[in-house]
């Protein structure tokens, strides 16, 4: 287990989290930190809790119990507008964009620039647009911020959602199944997107089944299973996909022991 650099700035940090609904646990006493600058690569079957643990850290729901500290200071109250202010943005699924529009107005719908009188400062939304694209990897003159987000690939409209993120002052960004249903080419375009934004400063939880496009992507690994971490990985300790995928299928298995390293309740590896 490799030393915590107490020069890193955490983002963020859930102590103990649990949350259930009624006696049913959805989370059983989860932790997990996200540091400056990495990709924190969460994974886990169905109905191991990442939803939840999602809608927690976007502040949608909150915790049962637990503690929430921001850059190592405790929070009390969290809710959406809490994240926000955390610099917490989440990119669902269906990353809702409206494929109609351009990509200009995508990034700043709901948060328009305007001037005297509420005129919209249009010229400069397309300034910071351009900005944005150049900063998260739009190289190819093809898209402009006029360009009409429908007409975009999958990857690339994955990457309108995430400069939209950036706008909002994002430090973290919660990419939900960002990989979901792409081609190869347009897998290889969001992690392009990813490593712009890790190359910022920024921060990146990349929650996906695919095991093997976790594998590619993350400095980190997190397993969650039925509401708690089974295991916590940096990406040295790890050697292939398949040994994710077989400590997994351990973990699934009743009787099964963890294949890569036995863990306890809160994912602290046991030597």
């Amino acid at each position: 287990m490799k030393s915590e650099d107490p020069m890193t700035e955490r983002i963020i940090e859930l102590r103990d989290i649990k949350k259930s609904y009624g006696q049913v646990y959805a989370l059983g006493g989860v932790n997990l930190r996200v540091d400056r600058g990495e990709v924190v690569g969460l994974i886990g079957d169905n109905g191991a809790g990442k939803s939840t643990l999602i809608k927690i850290l976007s502040g949608v729901v909150r915790p049962t119990s637990g503690e929430i500290l921001v850059r190592d200071r405790p929070v009390s109250g969290w809710s959406a507008a809490r994240s926000r202010e955390a610099g917490i943005e989440t990119v669902f699924q269906d990353r809702a964009l409206a494929v109609q529009q351009t990509i200009v107005r995508n990034i700043f719908m709901g948060r328009e620039l305007t001037g005297f009188m509420g005129w919209l400062k249009v010229n400069k939304e397309i300034e910071e647009a351009s900005r944005l694209m150049r900063e998260i990897g739009f190289t190819s003159k093809v898209f402009t911020p006029h360009s009409i987000v429908g007409q975009l690939s999958g990857g690339e409209r994955q990457g309108v959602a995430i400069a939209r993120a950036i706008y909002k002052q994002a430090e973290l960004i919660i990419l939900d199944e960002p990989t979901t249903a792409l081609s190869l080419t347009e897998t290889a375009k969001v992690f392009h997107f990813v490593r712009q934004v890790r190359a910022s400063g920024r921060s990146i939880l990349f929650i996906g089944h695919n095991i093997h496009h976790v594998f590619d992507i993350a400095d980190r690994f997190v397993v969650l299973d039925r509401g708690k971490v089974a295991l916590t990985a940096d990406r040295g300790e790890v050697k292939s996909a398949e040994e994710l995928i077989n400590f997994m299928e351990d973990v699934a298995h009743p009787g099964g022991l963890p294949g890569l390293h036995e863990t306890g309740e809160t994912g602290q590896r046991v030597r």
